[in-house]
């Protein structure tokens, strides 16, 4: 079976862990490595355990905690070329095991198939992913300012997606504490998906293999759990979908999210 648990998902950090036969995957390092060690012990899973930690990109809230996880476990880091130099030059103590893959390039981490593809954002060479094991699929698609036509090829066949539902774009234009300039870069093509961007991936989905959605990343100002979610159903709901034919569960930033079997709705 091919796992999939949220550990945190946000502003303040990002972190999935991946569980297939052989391999346990950090997807991205957000939290602090205190907040990782602690929600992975809530999954009964000891961090020597950990095999890889893939990065999406160089932002803090996605390899923030990376440095101090590192130190303490050599855990290798996989990442492309520009993100890992980007993370370099930001601390020079840096010990990590990198593992250099190419953009574009498909690679494996014992029994996961990794594919990686180009997304639009405002890092050095941000990506998404698709993640096969046993015949399952489980796309991650964050931080994204639009989905590009590549995005959505490349996450079609996901039976489960990790989709970025950042904000609702008239909380983002009413807020008052963002100036416009912020708003405006969250807005942009290399900003942030929106909930009506993420339901509208989701609607093109149909028909083909996805079970389940889970929308994270989503803004503490311009956002709420119950909008995001709402926002994705009825887009499922008129481009087609019959209710409840994909299941739509809400990441948080402070709790740790249930472990969901990819391939099918069943919770672990």
């Amino acid at each position: 079976m091919f796992y999939v648990t949220i550990l945190g998902s946000g502003s303040a950090g990002n972190c999935a862990l991946i569980e297939s036969a052989t391999a346990r995957v950090l997807l991205d390092g957000g939290l602090s490595a205190k907040q990782m060690r602690e929600r992975l012990a809530l999954c009964g899973v000891n961090p020597v355990g950990i095999d890889a930690i893939l990065l999406t990109h160089e932002h803090s809230d996605h390899a923030g905690g990376v440095e101090v996880w590192c130190k303490q476990f050599g855990t290798p880091v996989y990442a492309n070329g520009l993100t890992a130099e980007a993370l370099r030059r930001a601390s020079k103590e840096t010990k990590a095991d990198w593992r250099v893959f190419n953009t574009g390039a498909d690679f494996e981490i014992k029994d996961i198939a990794v594919q990686n593809f180009s997304v639009p954002h405002d890092a050095m060479d941000p990506v998404g992913f698709m993640l096969h094991h046993g015949g399952e699929s489980l796309g991650f698609l964050t931080d994204l300012g639009f989905a590009t036509k590549l995005a959505c090829e490349r996450v079609r066949q996901a039976h489960t997606l990790f989709i970025e539902a950042n904000h609702d774009e008239k909380l983002l234009q009413l807020d008052t504490r963002r100036p416009w300039a912020t708003k405006q870069r969250i807005m942009s093509r290399h900003g942030h998906l929106s909930n009506a961007a993420a339901g509208n991936v989701l609607a093109e989905m149909l028909g083909a293999n996805l079970r389940r959605a889970v929308l994270g990343h989503l803004s503490r100002d311009c956002n709420s759990p119950d909008l995001a979610a709402n926002t994705a159903r009825e887009k499922i709901t008129a481009a087609g979908g019959a209710p409840g034919s994909v299941e739509v569960f809400v990441a948080t930033q402070r709790e740790v999210s249930p472990r969901f079997a990819v391939g099918c709705s069943a919770v672990v």
